[in-house]
């Protein structure tokens, strides 16, 4: 059902996520970063999947632990590496950092620090793009913490009041912070709580590339034809803590090392495999790829500049006589 062509691509961004991520761990070990990091490992199929069907024209919004969909939409290790090290190349000039990555140009609305910020500005970019009558869409990431907040609520209301084009996708990786979701949240399934809102949702496999692929492309079809918007619950399980610095005391080794057998990475590879879609050294190929250009990045970053003091009030405030 799915062209060789998108899932080699997908695997391709799949092992850039990786890569990035266990250099950014790294680079703040070493402390060479500002602040922490929020880690995408483990959650890598979501990202890449979802982003594999979009334009640049359609728009996302991104949560606090949001490299994974920054790369996945603007294909930018080079300036996202740069953003985390706090220089001048970076996304936004190293004035947002780790959990601030926005590229208007590829329709990346920016990651939030609050949870559940990216909700209602996804709202209106679907709302801008429905009064625009553009054949787009908005995607939103989202946490299980997330679906929490009074955020949530809302914006799956309004969204289904306009009928607007955005596609609601919550990343259960089974804890907010260091709260398992059985303990926060009252649903097994958050996908249940899309009833409330007339809309449809559904819960799938997190760590399986084909099964994300033919949900988010019914949604997809779904949100493009006018007919509204959707939510999916993907369960997945993110390998590192909270944020680099998390002591993780809040559950065991065994609990980790059963999610880390379930890699999306390897799964991918096994199917590709499988389906006689790839040879083992088509894609030994494309995993050396995304490590030579991660360390590119990495390298591009190192070199920058950092930002010129004299620039600290740009961006701050609007240019009148641009409008």
């Amino acid at each position: 059902m799915y062209s060789k062509e998108l899932l080699m691509d997908i695997y391709l961004v799949m092992n850039q996520i990786r890569g990035f991520e266990e250099k950014a761990l790294q680079f703040f070990q070493e402390d060479k970063l500002r602040g922490s990091v929020h880690l995408y490992i483990g959650q890598e199929a979501i990202a890449a999947a979802v982003i594999a069907l979009l334009t640049d024209q359609d728009y996302i919004t991104s949560t606090h632990r949001g490299h994974g969909h920054g790369i996945a939409k603007s294909r930018d290790l080079k300036r996202a590496f740069a953003e985390l090290m706090g220089k001048e190349t970076g996304f936004c000039k190293g004035r947002g950092g780790s959990m601030h990555i926005c590229d208007l140009d590829k329709g990346n609305l920016g990651a939030n620090a609050i949870v559940g910020g990216g909700l209602p500005i996804a709202v209106g970019g679907a709302l801008a793009q429905k009064m625009r009558g553009v054949n787009n869409v908005t995607v939103t990431f989202f946490g299980d913490g997330a679906s929490n907040q009074g955020t949530f609520h809302e914006s799956l209301n309004l969204a289904s009041v306009w009928k607007l084009p955005v596609v609601f996708i919550c990343e259960n990786n089974g804890f907010g912070i260091s709260v398992p979701a059985s303990q926060s949240t009252s649903v097994e399934d958050v996908s249940v709580r899309a009833s409330g809102y007339n809309m449809p949702g559904r819960t799938i496999d997190g760590n399986d590339v084909i099964e994300i692929l033919d949900t988010f492309s019914e949604c997809l079809e779904r949100a493009r034809a006018g007919q509204g918007p959707s939510l999916i619950e993907a369960k997945t399980y993110r390998w590192k803590g909270h944020w680099t610095g998390d002591p993780e005391v809040y559950r065991t080794r065994e609990e980790v090392e059963s999610w880390v057998a379930k890699c999306p990475i390897k799964r991918l590879k096994q199917y590709l495999l499988e389906n006689k879609l790839a040879t083992e050294n088509e894609l030994i190929l494309i995993e050396q790829q995304a490590e030579h250009e991660v360390q590119e990045a990495v390298d591009f970053a190192a070199a920058s500049p950092e930002p010129d003091p004299s620039t600290v009030l740009d961006d701050v405030f609007a240019d009148e006589e641009a409008k």
